[in-house]
């Protein structure tokens, strides 16, 4: 006669591991945490972008602030008018420059994964593959928001006290100042979330990285406001949005759009992105 073995149980007295409840998802995003904290060239990455962004800006305010005295009085009170010292708190060639950087990362949160076969391991561990996407969500998310804040806050600080020593920097409490600093903190989560999406989506390092260049920095130089269809296209763009929202002095062109406008592709180009690396990874291993 055959003895049945009773099934295993731990100290409390429950069913062992084939029975243990499934992983919380506060405990998933700890564990994404960890593993975005722990990689050393991802925060060699961030170091790197924040510097020669910051750097890039400073120096585009230095430029103004050693030349100041060969410039007329008419054109000091256009520069004041004009807005230029909020153009030189975050210029658009810096604003690329780190959504393409956050874009990057963005994308090797799961690439990387992908391409060292850990991903296994963890789908393996957490098999709720939808959980563990939307933890990495969250932490991208988290991350690069505060990465946006801090760059954008200090690059406002630095490039705000290099022209004031001409008596031409704002504050942040000035029209428009405010509003530059958010859009230009934000931009760095959105693109950050597409990169995401498109990772989990592709899949290959090389394949997306070049399709985030194509997406960040091509469709928004090829879009033209010149005709109507391809003024509307571009301005569901990222960046286009972010040329909207600093643009504190907007003069109406052809194809005119709004301040909410642009904010609206800021917050549907996140919620999209979430959906698509959610969504993605549990169709495509199934």
């Amino acid at each position: 006669m055959t003895a049945t073995a009773a099934p295993t149980t731990d100290v409390s007295g429950r069913e062992g591991a084939a029975h243990r409840p499934p992983a919380r998802f506060g405990d998933l995003v700890a564990a994404e945490w960890i593993k975005h904290r722990s990689l050393r060239s991802t925060w060699l990455a961030y170091g790197a972008t924040a510097l020669t962004v910051i750097g890039f800006n400073a120096g585009i305010a230095y430029d103004t602030y050693s030349h100041w005295t060969l410039q007329a009085s008419k054109n000091r009170a256009a520069f004041e008018r004009g807005g230029i010292a909020l153009q030189e708190a975050f210029t658009p060639n810096a604003a690329l420059l780190m959504a393409l950087a956050l874009g990057a990362i963005g994308a090797l949160v799961i690439v990387g994964e992908y391409s060292t076969g850990t991903h296994r391991t963890t789908f393996a561990a957490v098999p709720a593959r939808r959980s563990v996407m939307a933890a990495k969500a969250v932490v991208v998310t988290v991350v690069t928001t505060v990465f946006g804040l801090v760059v954008v806050g200090v690059s406002f600080a630095v490039t705000q006290a290099i022209l004031d020593r001409r008596d031409a920097g704002v504050s942040l409490g000035d029209p428009g100042a405010f509003r530059v600093v958010a859009a230009s903190a934000l931009l760095a989560p959105v693109c950050a979330l597409a990169g995401l999406a498109l990772g989990a989506v592709i899949r290959h390092t090389a394949a997306t990285m070049i399709t985030s260049v194509v997406v960040v920095l091509v469709l928004p130089l090829f879009l033209t406001d010149g005709r109507h269809w391809s003024a509307v296209a571009g301005h569901t763009l990222p960046y286009r949005a972010w040329l909207r929202l600093v643009d504190v002095n907007y003069s109406p062109m052809a194809f005119p759009w709004t301040v909410g406008g642009a904010w609206t592709v800021y917050v549907v180009w996140a919620c999209a992105a979430c959906a698509v690396a959610v969504t993605s990874v549990h169709l495509r291993d199934q």
